[in-house]
């Protein structure tokens, strides 16, 4: 299921006490490459004095920030803003980050963001590890390449994928995300009410507050978020899939995911193999 927990108090004040992580070393780069393969399951919250732009080659990357959960297919791309509190959940990934200088690309909205991700994107991140984030200042070579990279960036940050969730701000709602999570199949609003121990209008109530959604609302789109997982990580079909997430019919979960990220779930699949 989703895996990226919903938020409790600890974890936002972690994210408000997270750390700066300087991650030139001290060389006057302004931007450079870094790859990672392997699995973070516990990440700690921390914070670049670097945007990064992070392509999954295989694997689902996850970020959480103090407002929203994240989730990046393979195939797609995630933005993650400098200074922007956050942890990385990775798992069984390989990844290729791209570190910006925030004088390179000048991001007014400092949020998070996954972005679909275009041929262009796709190959300019494999070819940027060329140039690795911790390479002398005095080497020769990159830094046009990764100035071009900073104004493509700009164009993709406008190509922002749906993929992501609330988090709870109190107790009570992280708790419903979690128990919901881990029921997308069978959930239901009067299940949730006896798992949580709150009645109906005070589970609406107290959830729409904390996350701006109603709890359906929240139920589908995490019902979604799961499908682009399967869709990339199984061979599963479409039906078992949408079965799998709470659908009734494979016609019900296609018009339902067509919607949500514009294309039907055979060509999602398509586009990340």
């Amino acid at each position: 299921m989703v895996t990226g927990s919903a938020a409790s108090a600890e974890s936002l004040l972690a994210a408000a006490e997270s750390r700066i992580v300087g991650l030139r070393g001290g060389s006057a780069v302004r931007a450079g490459s870094y790859t990672f393969a392997g699995t973070i399951a516990d990440a700690a919250w921390h914070r670049h004095d670097l945007h990064q732009l992070e392509y999954a080659v295989e694997g689902v990357i996850e970020v959480e920030t103090p407002v929203a959960r994240y989730r990046s297919p393979s195939r797609q791309a995630v933005w993650i803003p400098a200074g922007l509190a956050h942890r990385s959940i990775l798992h069984e990934v390989r990844t290729v980050s791209v570190f910006f200088d925030p004088v390179l690309v000048r991001d007014n909205a400092a949020r998070a963001r996954v972005l679909h991700a275009p041929p262009l994107l796709r190959e300019m991140m494999i070819h940027a590890t060329r140039w690795p984030l911790d390479r002398p200042a005095t080497e020769a070579g990159g830094e046009v390449y990764f100035e071009a990279m900073a104004h493509l960036a700009l164009e993709w940050l406008g190509d922002e994928q749906p993929f992501r969730l609330p988090v709870g701000r109190d107790p009570l709602s992280a708790e419903i995300m979690r128990w919901t999570d881990a029921h997308l199949a069978s959930a239901t609003l009067p299940q949730v009410c006896r798992a949580v121990a709150v009645s109906e209008r005070t589970l609406r109530r107290r959830f729409h507050a904390a996350t701006g959604m109603t709890w359906q609302q929240y139920l589908r789109q995490s019902r979604l978020l799961h499908a682009t997982t399967l869709l990339v990580q199984t061979t599963d079909t479409v039906m078992s899939i949408a079965t799998a997430v709470g659908f009734d019919s494979a016609a019900a979960f296609t018009r339902a995911f067509e919607k949500y990220c514009g294309r039907t779930p055979s060509a999602f699949r398509r586009e990340r193999r």
